[in-house]
């Protein structure tokens, strides 16, 4: 998280307030999603292979997209807007890879 890198913060459904609170200090300034998950902490931990995990953050655009888009298949009303905004940013991300580096004029690459 505090490299920037994340696009994601998945957050357990029992996650104490202290936890909310420390998910929300962290995503403060940066344009990442958090998402209170619909597992409790024993459950992320299992997936996780972590213990005493509440909280874990993605920073890949479509590994991000592709949990939200199956979030959303089961509860369309509280996660469909979370991956609608996820593809969204996903798809920019696509473009500029696709576009390449920006060139400052004036500098063209001389061979």
């Amino acid at each position: 998280m505090r490299a920037g890198r994340a696009r994601l913060l998945l957050l357990a459904a029992d996650a104490s307030e202290n936890a909310r609170k420390r998910a929300e200090g962290y995503l403060y300034g940066r344009r990442a999603l958090l998402v209170p998950l619909p597992y409790a902490k024993a459950e992320l931990e299992a997936q996780l292979g972590k213990s005493g995990c509440s909280m874990a953050a993605c920073t890949d655009f479509g590994l991000s997209a592709a949990f939200l888009e199956a979030l959303a298949e089961k509860a369309p009303e509280e996660y469909g807007p979370l991956s609608l905004e996820m593809e969204r940013r996903a798809d920019k991300a696509a473009r500029r890879r696709a576009a390449g580096p920006k060139r400052k004029p004036g500098r063209e690459h001389h061979e």
